[in-house]
């Protein structure tokens, strides 16, 4: 696919410093890039980089077109542009509508002729899918799951029975989703388990990372809203509510009957205990635990024991690593007051 910078430009409400005429087939970095090759410069780390460049074009801010060697196309949020830039020529691959002699495909299942069904996958009795829905090779969908229009499972997902997914949906490979919520009850004896009876309900525009998985409610449904993102490698335990546009970064854990709000972002190997609630627009910094509510939107980072702004916790935690020469003066300003103390 070519795609030319006046296309480009009009689409994404780029302006232009180039030939609108001149052609892109794909993207790159800005040091790997080449003839027909589109790149980016969102991070000042790789400005440096620039001047160098053999890319037709380079998506950028303002301040930095006067340095660019080659076409720009300049956005106030380049990274942005060039994510819709790179789908446009990256596109996922698609075999095509058709359902593989190789599926399992249950007793009243609902499939439009526009739907892709790959080698190996299960569908159980009653699955609905929207338009264009595609079910990746083994990826099981259990029964009485509806899929939304143009959401895509690739390989190996596993959805367990009643789950509801939205419209344009992501699932990558190894999810499971509505697997049952860690409910158990203690008696002298032992553990007995609690029927989770609850669904899953992911709303649209979704994406769910690899080996991610989703567990459905203990009565009332675990409910993933629109426009969230959830990287690799992610717990979501039952009865969890995650606000629209909140994005998770890989080996979070959110635990059971916990709400997070919209426009959130979670760092890397964050933990959130149970039974508490994180307020709209809140950051928490790679590493947070997070014992009690968050009811004040900020960013904020530490563990359990001290969660605190994020200002103020990196002054800390700099200072904990500036802890053992302090200690260090600290004994030798003491030494020096006793031996004060001890003069005639």
């Amino acid at each position: 696919m070519t795609v030319s910078l006046g296309e480009i430009a009009a689409r994404y409400g780029c302006e232009l410093h180039g030939d609108p005429d001149t052609g892109v087939t794909h993207v790159a970095t800005l040091s790997a890039a080449g003839p027909g090759s589109i790149t980016f410069l969102a991070n000042k780390s790789y400005r440096p980089q620039l001047g160098d460049t053999q890319a037709a074009a380079v998506i950028l801010s303002a301040e930095d077109v006067a340095d660019c060697p080659v076409a720009a196309l300049v956005s106030p949020n380049p990274y942005a542009v060039y994510a819709r830039v790179a789908t446009e020529l990256h596109p996922l691959y698609d075999a095509g509508p058709g359902i593989d002699v190789r599926a399992s495909i249950g007793a009243g299942c609902t499939i439009p002729d526009s739907c892709q069904i790959a080698a190996g996958a299960v569908l159980e009795d009653g699955v609905v899918l929207g338009e264009r829905v595609g079910i990746g090779p083994n990826s099981v969908v259990g029964r009485d799951t509806s899929i939304g229009d143009d959401t895509r499972l690739m390989a190996n997902v596993t959805i367990y029975h009643g789950v509801r997914i939205g419209q344009r949906c992501l699932v990558h490979s190894g999810v499971v989703i509505g697997a049952d919520g860690f409910g158990i009850a203690r008696e002298e004896q032992g553990w007995t388990k609690v029927p989770q009876v609850g669904g899953v309900d992911i709303a649209d525009d979704v994406e769910i990372g690899a080996n991610t998985t989703i567990d459905r409610g203990a009565i009332d449904d675990t409910v993933i809203c629109a426009g969230v993102k959830l990287d690799n490698q992610i717990q979501i335990a039952h009865n969890v509510r995650v606000g629209a546009h909140t994005a998770m970064a890989a080996l979070v854990g959110v635990s059971g009957s916990t709400t997070i709000g919209a426009n959130c972002l979670i760092g890397g190997a964050s933990i959130v205990a149970g039974h508490i609630s994180i307020c709209d627009h809140v950051m928490l910094a790679a590493g947070t635990g997070v014992a009690n509510s968050i009811t004040k939107p900020g960013a904020y980072g530490g563990w359990p024991a001290n969660v605190d702004e994020i200002g103020r916790w990196r002054k800390n935690v700099i200072r904990y690593g500036q802890l053992d020469e302090m200690a260090r003066r600290v004994r030798k300003l003491e030494k020096q007051l006793r031996d004060m103390s001890d003069d005639p």
